[in-house]
């Protein structure tokens, strides 16, 4: 058995967020390292997922395999609305939601808060293959507190999407009864919501109270799920919650041909992909009704 030099890897391990494992890469080299007016960030050059985004320890995207969560976070919530003109993203500061929303054809307006400024700056060096979101015409982007943001806009939009780190540190109060109320007063009619939702493999409980904090907010509530390798599990969900009584999580209100899939580049969304995401393993289903 080979010996593991634990200079040349990165582990990722958190006693609060997945105990007793962890996820590692070998590292060719760092790349960046600084800590911010919030958090710790660093950017490395790893031998099989090439380069990867870290925030306080915990891997946030990988060239590898970021587009799985990019284009699921951003196209299950823009397909379900039947008309998403006008579209809200709080977090994502690497660009790589953005990337994927000013792609959708009927999204007319793109509006990004992110609290991390550097987050932005860094990405747009390091990350330019997520960061090109940056430069669509659609987008405009405000640097500050995504809860400040919203306060000051009612019924604005028609999608907001939460593209945040895990429930500890700057993006914990992401997960909160209260954040998504604040959404819900931020939408328009009929509008949709969707968040980074964790997974239930490692952490049911905590998927179960965020489902049950948007419950409260929104009449029509779903969980989808999109495989991730370098993320723990190698699955991430999302919370998606609707307005409108009447939409069905599971089916698009936008479909797209195979033609138009490839025109907008998507590796991991189709519409099947769409309409499977909320089909959960019995025991993950059974517990979080």
């Amino acid at each position: 058995m080979n010996q593991m030099n634990p200079s040349e890897w990165f582990c990722e391990v958190s006693d609060q967020l997945w105990p007793g494992q962890c996820f590692a890469l070998k590292v060719k080299k760092v790349i960046h390292e600084e800590r911010s007016q919030f958090q710790d960030i660093k950017v490395l050059d790893t031998y099989s997922h090439g380069t990867v985004l870290v925030l306080d320890g915990i891997i946030q995207c990988t060239e590898n395999d970021e587009f799985a969560y990019q284009e699921m976070i951003a196209f299950l919530p823009l397909c379900c609305h039947p008309n998403p003109k006008k579209v809200l993203i709080v977090g994502g500061g690497d660009g790589g939601v953005a990337r994927e929303v000013v792609k959708h054809p009927l999204v007319e307006e793109v509006h990004q808060v992110e609290i991390d400024e550097r987050v932005v700056e860094l990405s747009k060096k390091y990350l330019p293959f997520m960061a090109c979101g940056f430069d669509s015409p659609k987008m405009k982007l405000t640097i500050g507190d995504g809860f400040e943001y919203m306060k000051q806009r009612q019924g604005e939009f028609d999608v907001i999407i939460t593209d945040s780190s895990d429930p500890i540190g700057p993006a914990e109060s992401l997960f909160q009864e209260s954040y998504f109320g604040l959404a819900r007063k931020a939408l328009k009619p009929n509008g949709i919501i969707c968040s980074q939702g964790g997974t239930f493999w490692i952490d049911k409980k905590h998927v179960k109270e965020t489902l049950d904090h948007c419950r409260k907010h929104f009449p029509v509530v779903g969980y989808g799920v999109a495989n991730v390798p370098s993320y723990p599990s190698g699955q991430i969900g999302f919370f998606i919650a609707s307005l409108n009584v009447d939409t069905k999580l599971n089916v698009p209100a936008t479909t797209f041909t195979e033609e138009e899939i490839d025109q907008m580049e998507l590796r991991y969304y189709t519409t099947d992909i769409h309409r499977t995401a909320f089909t959960l393993p019995r025991f993950a289903a059974r517990y979080l009704k």
